[in-house]
């Protein structure tokens, strides 16, 4: 299993007229927190779609708990639980500054060539350098 956490301060224009988090932009919370947990194990996104993958949402979930608010400092923690096939899931805990979770969810992408958008293996320079976070069964 794979794990990162990345922080994010709540804009202003990230939220309603209550100052709290409004619940479409979670989906951009979590997509800054699946860039920046491939990013840390020395994974571009940017290079993957250079060479012609790109991985599209195709499943997303969330859990709303506790309101962010304007100004806070949010902790996601994202997970990798399975080693990639053709899809790959993420999960995501967001916590508050008293350590609190707010919202938890996940997605599922998939791989695809981009020149054609047929499902596709994960790149195998992805794949090395996950291996070493999971077990193998035996």
């Amino acid at each position: 299993m794979y794990k990162a956490e990345t922080q994010i301060r709540v804009r202003y224009a990230e939220t309603d007229q209550m100052s709290y988090v409004y619940y479409g932009n979670y989906a951009m919370y979590f997509e800054v927190a699946r860039v920046e947990a491939m990013r840390s194990i020395g994974f571009s996104y940017k290079e993957m779609e250079n060479e012609g993958v790109m991985m599209p949402v195709l499943e997303s979930h969330f859990r709303y708990l506790k309101p962010g608010k304007y100004d806070e400092l949010l902790t996601i923690k994202t997970t990798i639980p399975t080693l990639p096939g053709v899809r790959i899931r993420f999960e995501y805990q967001v916590f508050n500054e008293q350590e609190e979770m707010i919202t938890e969810g996940w997605t599922i992408l998939t791989f695809l060539k981009k020149e054609s958008h047929r499902p596709t293996r994960p790149p195998q320079n992805l794949l090395a350098l996950l291996k070493g976070y999971f077990q193998e069964a035996g």
